[in-house]
């Protein structure tokens, strides 16, 4: 993942609600998915296998955030539960097939809860965090961030 990527994924979680961090996790796992398939094209296990442990990493993530009072987040642990056992295959047997299998699924779950997120009208999960404002200002063509209230009432309340 480029250095670009890692901010803008780092700004979007810090203003996310419950529903759009299960997307962005969604497209984590596409995103180190791909870069699997990749990393076993060139034949680069360690880079596969680095791949592999994120995706997992993305997937413990998701399992832990299932709030089990609703019958849905039975049926999706039995499905992040068999994507684990297709990550293990595939990196046992260095297999593209169960990566495009475990990218299959994702893809739809990703699709459903890109539907969802706009009905989640709740609140971002991260409080006190920077704003950041993102426009063009007088470059040509230059990108500026700037951050408001950068060090009022950030971290820990006493």
């Amino acid at each position: 993942m480029t250095t670009e990527l890692k901010q803008e994924y780092t700004l979007r979680i810090t203003q996310a609600n419950k529903t759009q961090l299960i997307t962005i996790l969604y497209e984590l796992v596409l995103l180190y998915t791909d870069e699997a398939k990749e990393a076993l094209e060139a034949d680069k296990r360690m880079e596969y296998k680095a791949a592999i442990r994120k995706i997992r990493s993305c997937m413990d993530e998701l399992t832990a955030s299932l709030n089990f009072d609703y019958e849905l987040a039975h049926n999706l642990l039995q499905l992040y539960l068999y994507i684990n056992s297709e990550l293990v295959k595939a990196s046992t047997h260095y297999d593209k097939d169960n990566l495009e299998h475990v990218r299959m699924i994702i893809g739809q779950l990703h699709k459903a809860y890109a539907q969802i997120e706009g009905q989640d009208r709740s609140a971002p999960v991260m409080a006190n965090t920077q704003t950041v404002y993102a426009g063009l200002t007088y470059g040509r063509n230059n990108l500026t961030e700037n951050l408001a209230d950068s060090a009022a009432n950030r971290g820990f309340c006493v």
